[in-house]
């Protein structure tokens, strides 16, 4: 089995800190979410994952995007770019950048998830034909100001352009259960120590479609992973829905395969 390559202590130098496990789930209402798969190009496989995990062939990059109408947070939208991979025999996504619209939304996911989420402008709108994602960084300028353009957190950005532009055209009704979701793998300091944190979701959804879709713009390093080369959709779908994230039960030292190195959340 083929496992990650790149360097634990490099992927750790700007990642989140879960000071405490929390006990209760998070409830997100009024969702409208959209997932995509891409495939990616060979220098992407293995060199962006932890050696605790092992990536697929064909690499491929998983991303979400939800629009939120009810949280613990308030309203906001954020997405999620990930890494598809495996975690022992178990299909798992490994969360390389996120992005939420609020403060709150940010500060809640880092603290109590491990995302690697950073603030930036998000927008998710669905209409009768098409759905439209946009994400684009907000820069400091010095004076405490923020603007449209460059990056934070963990990567450099271009500047010159949306970190993603997704356009997805003609919906096309799908069941709802078949629609599925992998769970996130987010590497986090905890009081376990650097870890892995399972991230799980249970969604209900009301409606999902599936659609054709293109990636506009993708900026890779603004992601926090310039080896990210997503070249072909693969799937896309939207649906609407309620979305419970479960508290954190498990968590696997990223050195190590899950077989050896999960541990449970005491």
């Amino acid at each position: 089995m083929i496992s990650g390559t790149a360097s634990v202590d490099e992927l750790a130098a700007h990642v989140p800190e879960i000071a405490e496990f929390g006990a209760e789930p998070i409830q997100l209402g009024g969702v409208t979410g959209l997932s995509l798969v891409a495939e990616l190009r060979r220098p992407a496989r293995e060199a962006v994952l932890p050696p605790g995990l092992h990536p697929i062939v064909p690499p491929a990059m998983s991303l979400l995007a939800w629009d939120i109408g009810e949280s613990p947070w308030g309203p906001f939208a954020a997405a999620f770019v990930r890494v598809v991979c495996r975690s022992g025999a178990r299909a798992r996504t490994f969360c390389v950048g996120a992005a939420a619209s609020t403060k709150s939304a940010v500060e809640g996911l880092r603290a109590q998830f491990g995302f690697p989420a950073r603030q930036a402008d998000v927008s998710l709108r669905r209409h009768y034909d098409e759905v439209d994602l946009r994400v684009s960084a907000e820069a400091d300028d010095g004076e405490g100001h923020r603007g449209e353009g460059g990056s934070g957190g963990n990567g450099s950005g271009s500047g010159n352009g949306p970190m993603l532009a997704v356009s997805a055209l003609d919906p096309d009704p799908l069941s709802v259960g078949d629609l599925q979701h992998v769970g996130s793998m987010n590497l986090a300091h905890t009081p376990m120590g650097l870890r892995l944190v399972q991230i799980e979701t249970h969604h209900e959804p009301s409606r999902v479609e599936r659609l054709a879709a293109r990636i506009d713009a993708f900026d890779a390093a603004a992601w926090g992973q310039p080896l990210l080369d997503p070249y072909w959709v693969v799937s896309c779908s939207v649906s609407l829905e309620d979305v419970e994230i479960p508290a954190i039960r498990f968590v696997c030292d990223p050195a190590l395969p899950a077989a050896e190195g999960t541990e449970r959340v005491q």
